[in-house]
């Protein structure tokens, strides 16, 4: 009997164990992958799975195309994570010169050691992207060129002189709430629908002109309709516009209706002398599609796309005022 309780004691101690023994996980993550070389930083930080009672360092070991102190500088060597803390950070931040490079990328690595186990990839790639790049060779960088794709002026941006054109039109709204696009909280067939024009231009004054559809005149532009170089002018066929339409300029149809015939219709835009000033025809685009056309890319674009079917729209069915990301012109 003696010897089954001195076996039991050495079998249950060989069972027990320290959770201290047990290393804390440790992930590391790049805020952005991306950094622009002008003035741009990024965070990357470390979370440890737990708190711990004593201090953790993460070595780190910087390398790639992009040299460091030239390229880039970083706060420190070092992720440190102090003692009842989960996580910590480091800052790399880029440095910005006068040349045109292609992107550089930073090559982080992660060095283990015995205080800690790592839960992600032992290296992040961090890409620098130069602000002197012109990608089109307009003379305007591609950081404060509005068209990076497209060859236009420095004085515009970056983008070509195009006028006053329209960028988007719903003329058959989505069904139930989806189709609210003039945010007022109903939707309404006539009332959503919207055309919407972008100046792409010098400033004009839009007073007395008018739209109309094949049948007639639909909208008059009050005194006052001043649109500037760069803005965007939204016309709803109606209701109470309430959304987030950006800085854009919100004008509801003066007839009460923009009818746009979802069967073929052309809408015609006149000065006030009755001169045709722009025209477009819904006919090719008369599908019923529940959601918006658009240009793409925006402005630039020379046909007009569902707007769901647009990688960059993420989805959304239109967005009046705003680009195909949803972001302000």
């Amino acid at each position: 009997m003696k010897n089954i309780i001195i076996l039991m004691f050495l079998l249950l101690g060989i069972q027990s164990c320290d959770t201290e023994d047990v290393l804390p996980g440790v992930s590391v993550e790049l805020e952005s992958e991306t950094i622009s070389e002008d003035n741009g930083l990024v965070l990357l930080t470390a979370t440890l799975n737990g708190s711990v009672s004593n201090d953790i360092t993460i070595p780190l070991q910087f390398s790639g195309m992009a040299d460091i102190n030239s390229d880039y500088s970083v706060s420190s060597n070092n992720i440190s994570i102090n003692s009842g803390d989960t996580t910590g950070s480091v800052t790399i931040s880029a440095l910005n010169d006068e040349g045109i490079e292609s992107p550089e990328e930073i090559l982080i690595d992660l060095i283990a050691n015995s205080d800690y186990l790592l839960s992600t990839n032992s290296q992040l790639v961090l890409t620098i992207l130069d602000d002197d790049t012109d990608t089109d060779g307009d003379g305007t960088p591609d950081s404060e060129d509005n068209c990076p794709l497209v060859t236009g002026v420095v004085e515009n941006n970056g983008c070509p002189w195009l006028g006053f054109i329209i960028n988007e039109v719903l003329y058959d709204p989505p069904s139930g709430i989806a189709g609210d696009a003039n945010g007022d909280g109903t939707r309404h067939p006539h009332e959503d629908g919207f055309i919407e024009f972008y100046n792409s231009g010098l400033e004009i004054d839009m007073s007395g002109y008018t739209v109309s559809d094949a049948s007639q005149l639909r909208h008059t532009f009050p005194s006052g309709s001043i649109i500037p170089s760069n803005r965007v002018l939204v016309l709803f066929g109606g209701g109470n516009p309430s959304g987030d339409f950006g800085t854009s300029i919100i004008q509801t149809a003066s007839e009460g209706t923009l009818n746009m015939n979802n069967a073929g219709d052309l809408m015609t835009i006149s000065d006030p002398s009755g001169n045709t000033f722009l025209t477009f025809d819904i006919e090719p685009l008369s599908n019923n599609p529940d959601e918006s056309y658009t240009r793409s890319p925006d402005i630039t674009g020379e046909t007009f796309e569902q707007h769901s079917s647009i990688a960059t729209a993420n989805g959304a069915l239109f967005t009046p005022g705003h680009k195909l990301d949803g972001t302000d012109f």
